[in-house]
This record gives structure tokens, C-alpha cells and sequence, in this order.
């Protein structure tokens, strides 16, 4: 009796262990398959503003669950892409994109890595350059320095 209480009492925990692992689901109903996957690959491009780096989809925050309804809505609404970027943007600024847009205020986001890397060939050329002409270098000896060699060989023999 002792044990057959022991194993409902171990399946019972089993079964309220999986629960506490459950995270919350969405269950938005979508009115068609394409908008559903359209919803779900722009709510992964989309940065959660409260989180450090996790998407739409990946967070568990308040603020990207309401979001990330918010994006269901907005695609089933029948709004564009660029719409529901622009709406982002504008609420919460261009920390949402993970792919930030090419204008004045990223420049050096998307050119400054190219730059870096010119101006370290550059460097790194010069460098080796240098090197290459201090090793190639001929060293002229005068007259008086050969005959002081040529004696301080002619003794050691």
C-alpha cells in the first residue's frame, strides 16, 4: 500500500513539474495560414524594446506579449510589412530592427566596419613595407672600417 501511494504521489509531481515549465502561448486565430506566417516572421525580426536581445517570438516579457499581439493584429488588419515597421519605429525607435536601416544616423554602423578594415591593410602594408626595406637594406662600410675587419679576420685565423 505504502509504495503503490509513493508512485501516485511521484507521477502527480511529474505531472505538475512539466507545468511549471510551460511557458504561456499565444493563441491568437489568425484568418489565414499566410497571415499567420507572415505575423511570425515579422514579430522575428522584431526586437523586444524591454529585453537585451531577444526577439518578439523569444521573449516572455509583458511588453512582447503585447506586441507581439499587437503584430497579429496589424497583419490581419491587412497593414504591409512596412507599415508595422514604420509603426514600431516610430513607438519605440530603430533599437526594434536587428538589421538597422542605411540613413545619416547609422552610417558608421554599416560603413565603419569596412573602414576599419581598409586602414588596417593600409597599416598592416606600410608595416611589412618597412620591414621589407630594412631587411633589403645595404649596409655601406667605409674604407678604414674594411681594413679593420679584414685585420680582425686575419688575426682569428
Amino acid at each position: 500500500m505504502k509504495q503503490v501511494s509513493l508512485t501516485i504521489v511521484f507521477i502527480v509531481g511529474l505531472l505538475f513539474s512539466n507545468t511549471l515549465l510551460a511557458t504561456p502561448v499565444d493563441t491568437y486565430e489568425f484568418k489565414s495560414d499566410s497571415n499567420q506566417k507572415r505575423a511570425l516572421s515579422l514579430a522575428h525580426s522584431l526586437r523586444c524594446p524591454q529585453c537585451q536581445n531577444q526577439n518578439l517570438i523569444d521573449s516572455n516579457s509583458p511588453v512582447a506579449q503585447d506586441l507581439r499581439l499587437e503584430v497579429y493584429e496589424m497583419v490581419d488588419e491587412g497593414k504591409s510589412d512596412d507599415e508595422i515597421v514604420e509603426f514600431m519605429t516610430s513607438r519605440y525607435g530603430d533599437f526594434v530592427l536587428y538589421k538597422p536601416r542605411l540613413d545619416p544616423k547609422t552610417y558608421v554602423l554599416w560603413i565603419g566596419p569596412f573602414a576599419l578594415l581598409i586602414v588596417g591593410f593600409i597599416v598592416g602594408a606600410m608595416f611589412i613595407r618597412r620591414q621589407r626595406s630594412l631587411q633589403t637594406g645595404s649596409v655601406e662600410i667605409s674604407a678604414e672600417d674594411q681594413q679593420q675587419l679584414d685585420e680582425l679576420l686575419k688575426r682569428n685565423k
